[in-house]
Formats: structure tokens, C-alpha cells, sequence
């Protein structure tokens, strides 16, 4: 059985909010609660600067660097890797280590947004927005590329730009809606390919988990917890849990991830059992 090693980045990468970084830090303490290994941190929580995706890019950058470090370094031993990473932006350091290491690797991206939009492309100017569309090799981050886009399956989108919808349609990537046929419908796009999982906490149903996008028609815990079991009957190669917010709202009471990985015990690493309310 493989190794898993664990992630945690609670630094800057494009947020709109304080909110991901105590996070990603709250999902990396569940994780250590639940297996007894301690998560590898990077980064330190610092405010949000709510810029643009060029300022927000500059100033990510040093921490980014020490997360495609770390990847190398996790995905060279053959482990698997189990990571938390605050905001999708982070996947501009992730990827292109993913698909280094493992070229025939599907990345399974679920959020509600495609995050494939260009610097020339985006409407919103946000960092996030741009997160797989540069490890695919549309604009150049500065942190490498190397995935190909037959290799992206696409789950739970519904907040599509046209520059998005336009990219989808001509290189057909196959996107699978909410109300699908998640297990079927993913089942066969994977198409017994070793897979990657990127889960941005947007792909929920609003008022499942606080995340800083709220957009309605999203999955259930139970859609999550079967797509799971269809993505753990393949070769498997790690999952990076983005954009789960500490609180709904800044200075709220904590919000527990543990539902959320309850649905995703499957993908966890060893000893990860669902924990039960008393």
C-alpha cells in the first residue's frame, strides 16, 4: 500500500478574505486527528490583499515555490498526497508536479467554476480564476505547466465564463453537471485512468460548508461521497482540498470540516474512518 503524506498551505494565494488559511489549517488538524501524522506546513497567514490576479500572483510567489518544492518532493517518493490548500491559486504550484510526475494522470476538478479563463480573458481579474488554465499551458504563470487538456474531467461547474464555455466545447472536455449521473457520468470520462483530484469547496450546495463563492445547484455530501467510491476504484495519485473557510463569516464561531472529509474518507490515506456524532 502506498504512503500518504499530508499538506497543509496557509499562506497568501490570491484571497479575498481571511478566512482559507485557518482553513486549511483547521482541515490539516482533522487529518492528524483522524491518522496521527502530523501535516508538513507551509506558509504563514497573512491579510488578505484583495488585488488584482498580477499583484496577488507577485506576492504568492515565494510560498508557491515551497509547494511545488514540496510536491516534487512527495510525489517523488510515490507517495500519495493529501493536501490542504486554501484557495485554488494554489494549483498554479500543484499541477505541473502532478503531471510531471505522472503524465497519464486525470486531474478531476470539482468547483463551480472552470478556473480556465487567461490574464486576457478574465472578467473578474481574480487569481483563482486563472488556476487551471496554467498548469494546462494557456498563459504562463511562472510555475510550469505540462497538462494537457484531454486530461481535465470537469465536475460540478455552473458558473461558466464564455471565454470557459467557448474552451470546453471546441476541445470537448467532458463536464459533468450537478444533476447528472455523477458515478456513471464520472466513471467513464476517468476511463480507467490514474487519477488527481482537485476539490474546491464551491462545488457543494450553498450553506454545506462556508467558502468564499456561494453559487446555488451544487452537489450533496452523498453526491461527494459516491463520486469518492468511483474515483477510489482507480489508481490514485492525491487530492488538494481548496477554498474551505474557517467561519461563515469573519469572527464567527469555527465550522468543523469533519462532514467533508467524512464524504471523502475514501480518498483520505490510512485509518481514516468516518467520525460519529455522540
Amino acid at each position: 500500500m502506498k504512503q500518504t503524506k499530508y499538506t497543509v498551505f496557509q499562506g497568501r494565494a490570491g484571497d479575498h478574505n481571511d478566512l482559507a488559511m485557518p482553513g486549511a489549517m483547521a482541515i490539516g488538524a482533522a487529518l492528524a486527528r483522524r491518522t496521527d501524522i502530523a501535516p508538513f506546513v507551509i506558509g504563514f497567514p497573512e491579510p488578505a490583499l484583495n488585488l488584482g490576479w498580477r499583484a496577488e500572483l507577485d506576492a504568492a510567489l515565494p510560498s508557491l515555490k515551497q509547494v511545488k518544492a514540496r510536491f516534487d518532493d512527495v510525489l517523488e517518493s510515490g507517495a500519495v498526497s493529501v493536501a490542504a490548500t486554501s484557495r485554488c491559486a494554489v494549483s498554479l504550484a500543484t499541477l505541473p508536479e502532478v503531471a510531471r510526475h505522472h503524465p497519464s494522470v486525470c486531474i478531476v476538478w470539482f468547483d463551480a467554476h472552470a478556473d480556465l479563463n487567461t490574464p486576457e480573458a478574465t472578467t473578474s481579474g481574480y487569481l483563482g480564476g486563472l488556476a487551471l488554465a496554467a498548469p494546462a499551458g494557456l498563459w504562463n504563470s511562472g510555475l510550469g505547466a505540462g497538462l494537457r487538456l484531454d486530461q481535465i474531467v470537469l465536475v460540478g461547474q455552473r458558473d461558466l465564463d464564455p471565454f470557459e464555455q467557448d474552451l470546453i466545447k471546441r476541445y470537448k472536455i467532458p463536464h459533468i453537471k450537478p444533476n447528472d449521473d455523477l458515478a456513471t457520468e464520472l466513471r467513464k470520462a476517468i476511463a480507467g485512468r490514474p487519477v488527481y483530484v482537485h476539490f474546491d469547496c464551491d462545488v457543494l450546495n450553498p450553506g454545506i460548508v462556508p467558502t468564499d463563492f456561494v453559487v446555488d445547484g451544487g452537489l450533496s455530501l452523498d453526491d461527494l461521497q459516491s463520486c469518492a467510491a468511483v474515483i477510489a476504484e482507480h489508481e490514485f495519485f492525491g487530492i488538494e482540498i481548496a477554498e474551505f473557510q474557517n467561519a461563515w463569516e469573519p469572527g464567527g464561531e469555527a465550522v468543523s470540516p469533519d462532514p467533508l472529509l467524512d464524504a471523502l474518507v475514501p480518498l483520505l490515506g490510512p485509518k481514516q474512518l468516518p467520525l460519529k456524532s455522540s
